[in-house]
């Protein structure tokens, strides 16, 4: 028989129990965990001269029609807590063959690797088995549930009308493999083609093809990451913990514990070139006669809590003596967290047109949070213009 199982006593075919090949041949150590009792289901990794993945229980297709083979090899499947987990072997190609299909609709059937035992289940059998489990014709068809104390393999699209007389099955796209991989208690978890499956326990180690991986207890996150490595460009869409780093177009980024913030937040600049005026002596956001009457921009607080504002216009007044300035007013979430001051402005007190500009620092702010600055005008009187025109706001990061 060339599907056995070790620890299946009793068997339903006529060799009666364990024998001394089965225990040889089957996977019998403790499998990696997913529980008090239970272990993950999975076959064996493995191949010929290490070339692959794995070559174990594949599903191919021979020839036309409607068998299909699956290869030799060992798994282990988990029945409910209880009844343990099944270390099983196929020892040699078996067949397994498909119902035709239905006349109107395709259907999905799977190709699994089950265990019945008559200690546990109502089937009254002992045994391993290779099973088609076959699914119901639809015009969106589904595969059917895999059975408890059973392992998948393959799925295969049986289209309408198919059968041996029809030329059978196109190998070639009704097979979507479905093989997961199990290793030992404390081994690496081999490759699942991008299936995501959870780890077992915090500190196990998985191998995705192209990156080392560790369960954190929540998700699988990039070893490397883990040390305080640089994630590379397009390696993760959410941060594995506050304070992961990654390429994000050549641009550094941080995760702050909710979202991917700039390591190094860069200048925030925004300027009007049209001119306009004002005539209170009350702070302004905004000028009349212009296309622009409010400069603003928005800017991310270094880790410092610390910013350089740099504020300047070309302006003048309509009479000497009297003054014009500008200064800038800083909002965190709509709140404003510092007002416009004189001693943090620019200004001008001539008929000439000049250029003048102020840098003044700021300390304080919520690092890491979005703040919005806007240029704000004043003038030393109500009864002439004072104009503001190239007003620039600009903002550095103090690091």
């Amino acid at each position: 028989m060339p599907v056995r199982s070790a620890w299946l006593i009793n068997r339903t075919d006529s060799e009666s129990g364990q024998s001394r090949a089965d225990t040889r041949l089957s996977p019998t150590g403790t499998m990696a965990p997913t529980g008090a009792l239970t272990s993950q289901s999975g076959v064996i990794p493995g191949s010929q001269g290490g070339s692959e993945l794995m070559d174990a229980l594949y599903v191919y297709g021979a020839a036309a029609g409607m068998t299909a083979m699956v290869s030799p090899g060992r798994a282990v499947i988990q029945s409910y807590g209880p009844a343990g987990a099944y270390p099983v072997v196929v020892t040699d190609h078996t067949p397994v063959t498909f119902a035709d299909g239905d006349a109107g609709n395709p259907r999905l059937d799977l190709v699994v690797l089950a265990v019945r035992d008559g200690q546990f289940d109502s089937s009254g059998r002992t045994e391993a088995v290779l099973e088609v489990i076959q699914g119901v014709p639809a015009g969106t068809p589904e595969a059917p549930r895999v059975p408890d104390a059973a392992l998948p393999l393959a799925r295969v699209t049986v289209p309408a009308g198919a059968s041996a007389g029809t030329g059978g099955l196109d190998w070639s796209t009704a097979l979507y493999d479905l093989r997961d991989t199990t290793v030992a208690v404390g081994g690496i978890l081999a490759e699942s083609w991008n299936r995501e499956v959870n780890g077992g326990y915090v500190g196990q180690y998985r191998d995705t093809g192209s990156q080392f991986q560790r369960w954190d207890g929540r998700r699988w996150s990039g070893y490397p990451q883990q040390l305080g490595g640089i994630a590379p460009q397009g390696a993760l869409a959410a941060g594995g913990y506050t304070g992961q780093y990654r390429d994000e177009g050549g641009r550094l980024e941080r995760w702050d514990g909710a979202v991917w913030q700039r390591a190094v937040p860069g200048s925030a600049f925004a300027s009007h070139s049209d001119g306009g005026y004002c005539k209170t002596t009350t702070w302004s956001e905004s000028v009349t006669d212009t296309t622009g009457p409010v400069v603003t921009t928005s800017f991310t607080v270094p880790v410092s809590g610390a910013v350089l504002v740099t504020v300047g216009f070309l302006g003048n007044t309509q009479l000497d003596g009297q003054w014009a300035r500008m200064g800038a007013v800083i909002r965190k979430n709509g709140a404003v967290v510092l007002a416009a001051d004189e001693t943090r402005s620019a200004t001008v007190s001539t008929r000439n047109a000049t250029s003048v500009s102020t840098v003044f620092r700021v300390t304080g702010l919520q690092a890491g949070v979005v703040h919005t600055v806007t240029t704000a005008h004043i003038s030393s009187a109500t009864t002439s213009n004072a104009w503001f025109d190239n007003r620039f706001v600009r903002v550095d990061p103090v690091l």
